[in-house]
């Protein structure tokens, strides 16, 4: 670490240690007993500009405060069928660990259809994955490695993508939006995966507008990526749809199994709808749980963030009009 990173850290430190005890206490569901490393996430995420990140951390604690975040896994969505809905809707799941003890997050881009709730609740789900992978998955990780596992790496599926992709550009902003402000630095590596033919197009408009870090981090992959992917971990903790080349995630009917990370019925699914359960003191309730989400603010940050993400939905409904691209559209957010 370079004397100028290291003071960087230590004026950072200084002032967060000057905030009100409300913000402090958020603060430690955050750090989670590793402030240098959170902090050090944050000045990332603002060049090492000691000053922008101090803002971007107190607003992402403000917001925090505001919107319930440190409460949030006490409140699972309900009943457990409606929930089911969500998760058949907004494909996501873990699949295991890379060798270096990284948890491997699976995200099916392409056949995620958000048909199933409002917004509200796609939202309220992505924070309470963000918010358990902090508290629960990273912190288990740490203490079974012996060292420090902070971050996650991503693959994402980019089977059955359609211009209809597009009408769920609203959303996507959305949940880019919360994980750009308020969890940087926390994805490694972004695996793309079993892309279509066209993405090539898309990828020439999407590229120049992300930022050099996040482009740094980002692999397209040859097929469903397998034997890339098994230099990083073993087959056991392979995604479902990169198990066999071309074979990509299946349809709608495999939501069932349990080898699908997606599915309710997989172990990391099932083990965080327990623990939410649990925190919010739900034990087999006699009558039928009443239904509502839990509504969170879009937090606001830097001009030149919501310029870009202007831009990049400008630019992607272009091309849902161009003939070209009839066809499929590769539409996809990445965010830290």
């Amino acid at each position: 670490m370079g004397l100028a990173t290291q003071d960087a850290i230590n004026q950072f430190k200084a002032l967060m240690e000057q905030v009100d005890e409300p913000l402090k206490k958020t603060f430690k569901n955050v750090h989670q007993g590793h402030i240098v490393e959170t902090l050090e996430r944050f000045l990332k995420a603002r060049e090492w500009n000691v000053t922008k990140a101090h803002k971007m951390l107190l607003d992402s604690l403000n917001w925090r405060l505001q919107n319930g975040i440190d409460d949030i896994l006490a409140k699972p969505i309900l009943p457990d069928n409606f929930y089911r809905g969500v998760r058949d809707s907004q494909l996501i799941g873990v699949s295991g660990y890379t060798r270096e003890g990284l948890p491997v997050f699976a995200i099916g881009v392409g056949l995620s259809s958000f048909d199933k709730a409002s917004i509200h609740y796609y939202l309220q789900s992505h924070i309470q994955i963000n918010e358990y992978r902090d508290r629960v998955i990273l912190p288990t990780a740490t203490k079974k490695n012996g060292r420090y596992i902070g971050k996650c790496v991503k693959v994402l599926d980019m089977s059955g993508l359609k211009l209809s992709a597009l009408n769920q550009i609203k959303l996507l902003t959305t949940i880019s939006t919360v994980d750009d402000l308020n969890y940087p630095e926390k994805t490694i590596t972004y695996y793309i995966v079993n892309v279509p033919y066209i993405f090539s197009a898309c990828w020439k408009v999407v590229k120049p507008l992300l930022q050099e870090r996040t482009k740094l981090k980002v692999r397209v992959l040859q097929g469903g990526g397998r034997d890339e992917l098994l230099k990083i971990m073993d087959y056991s903790a392979l995604p479902h749809f990169c198990r066999r080349e071309g074979s990509g995630s299946g349809s709608g009917s495999s939501r069932n199994s349990s080898d699908d990370c997606y599915s309710l019925e997989h172990p990391f699914h099932q083990e965080l709808y327990s623990y939410m359960k649990q925190q919010s003191g739900i034990r087999e309730p006699l009558e039928p749980s009443k239904q509502g989400s839990v509504h969170v603010d879009v937090p606001v940050g830097e001009p030149e963030d919501a310029e870009r993400c202007r831009t990049l939905e400008s630019q992607l409904k272009k091309l849902r009009t161009h003939k070209s691209l009839s066809g499929s559209l590769a539409n996809f957010k990445i965010s830290d």
